[in-house]
């Protein structure tokens, strides 16, 4: 059974609670992701933010000078230790609006998985250990 430490990305991008909101937003921008972990200085995961989240801010404000990522951050964040099944990350991507979940290890943060990383390693024709539920079972719309 494939691990979620064989699939996920460890070239993060992230921001503390107190990463300006106007930086963030930047860091996503630049980077094309749309949403990255919040974290403490020692990588203890305290969050996400996502472009929805900057909008949301924006949209309840109309603007967000002078505000942190503290004031938008969707907390606590939904998460996986990276020996858990791939199935069961696929099942929480399938289910919810989340399009990557981050990955910790003893409580810090060590990589993310997003639905990309999960088809790029079915791609590969790794997809038959994944698990074997029925589809019907996971297909969500």
């Amino acid at each position: 059974m494939a691990k979620v430490k064989h699939v996920m990305t460890t070239n993060l991008v992230t921001v503390t609670r107190n990463t300006p909101v106007s930086e963030a937003t930047e860091l996503l921008m630049n980077n094309n992701i749309t949403g990255m972990p919040v974290v403490e200085e020692d990588m203890t995961l305290v969050g996400v933010i996502t472009e929805k989240d900057v909008l949301r801010l924006f949209y309840s404000s109309g603007q967000t000078t002078n505000r942190t990522v503290s004031d938008f951050m969707t907390t606590p964040a939904v998460h996986f230790d990276l020996d858990e099944d791939l199935q069961d990350v696929c099942t929480c991507l399938m289910k919810s609006f989340f399009r990557r979940v981050p990955v910790t290890s003893n409580g810090k943060v060590v990589g993310i998985i997003s639905r990309r990383d999960v088809l790029d390693y079915m791609s590969r024709g790794d997809n038959d250990q994944i698990g074997d539920r029925e589809l019907s079972e996971q297909h969500i719309l």
